[in-house]
């Protein structure tokens, strides 16, 4: 029985300056790559023309094409994580499985089956931190405990951040070390019960010239000002380490949405409750949320008769993106405006956002509700109007996506500003104040 280490890709989806991939390459003991398309988490997609699962596919092939002329093969297989690592343990003798950090609660769960799995036949997992630059307790406060608001954190992390944190691992000196042997196929999209899709995804280079102009332009939705690199962080086809080294002298303001990123990680670590959905400031799960669903229908569609709205809608619908200031428009819309719990729109985002990710969407949803940690306060709620007027001034992103918001067959809006407010200054106080 061949002897093999194994490097399971998860949301590290690259062959170069991977940390867990580079110390698995280091060891002297043939690297195996493997990835599991996990049934457990595609059997509850119900969109089966889903383009994250298209996405993952695609870039499988370009990996298997730069393998393959390494002579070895990725090994990707199609079901739960715990019976293909069974097969592998018959399969082959497996010394030690490299993989890098996941923080998810299913992921932590998925990683105790397989620790114990291995045990038992004299193998080991290790891990490794590389999604985030700072994890778990490596930025803390000075008496130990965890930040949970984010500028003193952005201080602290960016005080002890050193170049070691962004070392570059060079894996390609080590690519002799992988497993040799013939391809191995692919399974196909439909074998899994899904579409092909139209693959056009965005670009993974970053472009210093739009880093250099992020602060400026980073608001306005009209504007190319965003790098659209959510969906590469998101399943590792970049290195946040490579990121970082390039956006830290071009912009600190886009250094901070990497920084961000961190942070939502760090609290879901430390505060791992809302992994489970629950309010981050307790008190919150007592708002009596309107359980309306004609007119969550009707947000989720762009049909709320508010065009910025509208159109951040639109444009998630139709391109699984949508523009950062206009999530949170939407999202304060729904759960200020509509009174609708941020669990829904939560888990409407992860159906469709290309970079769904559970600890920023958490976080990002939990701060438009009020109930996050670092959130806005319950009483601020924004009013659509004025941020249009404010970020799409000539109307040119509620154009693009709402062509008829001038006409009458565009719905009158679903509530009026005015009476929206007073309502959730009341419910929301009133739950407040038990």
């Amino acid at each position: 029985m061949q002897k093999v280490n194994i490097i399971w890709f998860r949301r590290d989806l690259r062959l170069e300056d991977n940390t867990a991939l580079s110390h698995a390459l280091r060891s002297e003991i043939p690297v195996l790559p493997i990835f599991i398309f996990d049934k457990n988490i595609l059997d509850k997609l119900e969109d089966k023309s889903d383009r994250r699962v298209a996405f993952i596919h695609s870039v499988l092939n370009e990996m298997q094409q730069k393998l393959l002329k390494l002579g070895a093969s990725l090994e990707v297989y199609y079901g739960t994580p715990l019976e293909i690592f069974k097969s592998l343990v018959n399969k082959y003798q497996v010394e030690q499985v490299f993989t890098n950090h996941d923080y998810e609660p299913y992921a932590l769960e998925r990683e105790k089956l397989i620790t114990q799995l291995l045990e038992n036949h004299q193998a080991r997992l290790v891990t490794f931190k590389d999604q985030v630059i700072f994890e778990k307790n490596e930025v803390i406060k000075d008496d130990g405990s965890p930040y949970t608001i984010f500028t003193p954190y952005s201080r602290k992390w960016k005080a002890t951040l050193q170049e070691e944190h962004l070392q570059y691992f060079d894996t390609q000196k080590y690519f002799n070390n992988f497993f040799q042997q013939a391809d191995f196929a692919i399974p196909s999209l439909q074998s899994m019960g899904f579409n092909e899709v139209e693959k056009s995804f965005p670009s993974k280079s970053l472009d210093e010239e739009l880093v250099k102009k992020y602060a400026d332009q980073r608001n306005f939705p009209a504007i190319e000002g965003t790098s659209k690199l959510g969906i590469h962080l998101r399943f590792g086809t970049i290195s946040i380490r490579e990121l970082a080294r390039k956006s830290r002298g071009l912009s600190e303001t886009f250094l901070n949405e990497l920084i961000w990123r961190d942070f939502y990680h760090m609290i879901l670590f430390h505060f791992p409750q809302v992994g489970q959905y629950k309010a981050f400031r307790q008190v919150y799960d007592t708002i009596e949320w309107r359980k309306n669903e004609d007119e969550f229908e009707r947000w989720c569609n762009g049909l709320t008769g508010y065009p910025i709205v509208d159109a951040g809608m639109r444009e998630l619908n139709a391109t699984g993106f949508m523009h950062n200031r206009v999530r949170m428009i939407v999202a304060s819309f729904l759960t200020k405006h509509l009174l609708i719990d941020w669990r829904w729109g939560e888990a409407y985002f992860a159906q469709k956002l290309l970079d769904f990710d559970l600890a920023a969407n958490n976080g990002g949803w939990q701060w438009a509700a009020g109930s996050g940690c670092d959130a806005a306060p319950y009483f601020r709620i924004f009013n659509p109007y004025l941020q249009t007027q404010k970020f799409d001034p000539k109307l040119e992103y509620i154009k693009k996506w709402v062509p008829e918001f001038q006409e009458f067959s565009y719905p009158a809006p679903i509530v009026v500003h005015e009476d929206a407010r007073k309502r959730c200054l009341e419910v929301y106080g009133k739950a407040l104040k038990k």
